[in-house]
């Protein structure tokens, strides 16, 4: 005869069963290898539910004390290493019950009252997720710190800017960080936004239907710091929509982080030369010891798939299933808390490398905007604003451009004559207009990489982070 959770030779299960499972099946069947993961939300929903329990009447309070008091020595021995639970127990919910009826005798088979482990699965993933997601918002700031530390030190220095990977114009280097910043607040406030469709409580909500037990959803809710219950039960067991969203917002983090990895991955390059990177954040070539690889980019820029995966892995594990709950719902955990761990490791490393892990080589950088045509466009700007029709001074710098082409020189290179002998226009002041500098400086249109428009950015961040607005 079977025992259900006390014991028996269909462990686990009801007297419906007769015979435990193949212990290929039983192997293939449970999850508590890495669910085991939930068991300090396990334990804190099963005491917010004991609790209830107990102040509705359904069991005594004696009984809900006694079996608080069971779930905190079973924390204490998982503190210790002594709660070691093994495939037999099959998940961490049968194994948090198997040791409390160990533990209590008949008040340990009280607890589950009232609920399923459809509701109490899901319970204890909200929880968990939640904890993550303010742990992931803290490693986010503290990028945005890292990238603003960089942009303070670096407001005068120029960098020039790219579009389809060609040299376009310089840009103040401010400017480049100071947009990884705006990125991430993005990535924060869609996780902020995930936060609160994952901070909904579906405890109560028993297998699919709801319990004939008098039981109040509000309590515990209340108790575990949700901010509000599921209004329908079949959703409620049923939902992953925030395992989705969630990964779906930390594929764009790591979308992120991947396109900074990529360009410090090519100003490391000896091609461009643009930072140095230091020993706490690079190794060296197994064969060829001039090496220094920038490690840390490349595997943020290679982790990018799992993340990717998951999202794709838990969209096809939902698209088909029909309400409510499905054993399916059990693959949604390993990709869940992979993509957390993975985001957020990939966070916590970029952070070390914009705080200790790389250099800005300001002089290869001057040099690198004053050896290039990036201040062709203000040619054209400056006869624009001697009368020239755009289209006309457009075409006429195309001109100048492929001439110092043909001549192996720069637009700086040019005397007043030769200028003079493309348009009438031009006088002396243009050499000014093309400095570097002076071409980042009059970019004033706001949002622009101008050095007044970045220090007014700057300032923002520095108040809005500082503050903890953000």
């Amino acid at each position: 005869m079977a025992g259900g959770v006390t014991g028996g030779s269909a462990e686990g299960w009801s007297n419906r069963f007769e015979e435990g499972l193949h212990p290929v099946i039983e192997r293939f069947n449970a999850s508590i290898s890495f669910d085991i993961t939930l068991l300090q939300e396990d334990l804190d929903g099963s005491i917010a539910h004991a609790r209830m329990l107990g102040e509705c009447g359904v069991i005594s309070l004696e009984e809900a004390t006694q079996l608080e008091g069971g779930l905190e020595k079973i924390r204490s021995e998982a503190a210790a290493g002594e709660f070691q639970p093994g495939i037999v127990d099959e998940d961490i919910h049968f194994a948090v019950e198997r040791r409390l009826i160990a533990l209590l005798g008949p008040v340990g088979k009280k607890l589950h009252t009232g609920r399923s482990r459809n509701d109490q699965v899901g319970t204890d993933l909200r929880l968990w997720l939640r904890r993550r997601l303010d742990d992931l918002d803290c490693e986010l700031e503290r990028f945005q710190h890292a990238l603003l530390a960089q942009a303070e030190s670096h407001r005068q220095t120029l960098i020039p800017g790219y579009t389809h990977l060609q040299r376009a114009q310089p840009l103040c280097l401010a400017h480049h960080l100071l947009a990884y910043v705006e990125m991430i607040q993005r990535d924060r406030d869609r996780l902020k936004d995930v936060r609160g469709r994952v901070n909904i409580s579906p405890l109560g909500s028993a297998a699919l239907a709801g319990t004939s037990v008098p039981i109040d959803r509000q309590n515990t809710a209340a108790a575990l710091g949700f901010e509000c219950i599921y209004a329908n039960s079949l959703d409620a067991v049923s939902d992953r929509d925030f395992a989705v969203e969630y990964t779906a917002a930390a594929s764009l983090v790591m979308v992120h982080l991947s396109r900074l990895a990529e360009e410090v991955i090519f100003w490391a390059s000896e091609e461009f030369a643009f930072v140095r990177l230091s020993d706490r954040c690079a190794t060296g070539s197994s064969l060829m010891p001039q090496k220094k690889n920038p490690d840390v980019p490349e595997l943020v820029r290679g982790k990018c798939g799992r993340v990717f995966g998951h999202l794709q892995g838990l969209l096809t594990m939902i698209k088909g299933l029909p309400l409510a709950y499905n054993k399916d719902f059990q693959e949604d955990k390993e990709a869940l808390f992979d993509a957390v761990r993975t985001t957020k490791d990939c966070v916590e490393a970029m952070s070390i490398l914009m705080e200790q892990g790389l250099e800005f080589c300001s002089e290869r950088l001057a040099a690198a905007v004053e050896s290039d045509f990036s201040n062709a466009t203000d040619v054209a700007d400056y006869l624009v604003a001697k009368g020239v029709p755009f289209r006309e001074a457009y075409q006429l710098v195309g001109a100048v451009v492929k001439r110092c082409l043909e001549e192996g020189i720069l637009l700086c290179d040019l005397s007043l004559e030769q200028w003079q002998e493309f348009h009438s226009a031009i006088a002396e002041d243009l050499h000014e207009a093309l400095a570097p500098k002076r071409v980042v400086a009059v970019r004033i249109s706001e949002g622009g990489t101008g050095f007044d428009r970045v220090e007014e950015q700057l300032r923002h961040w520095r108040s809005r982070l500082g503050s903890g607005l953000s």
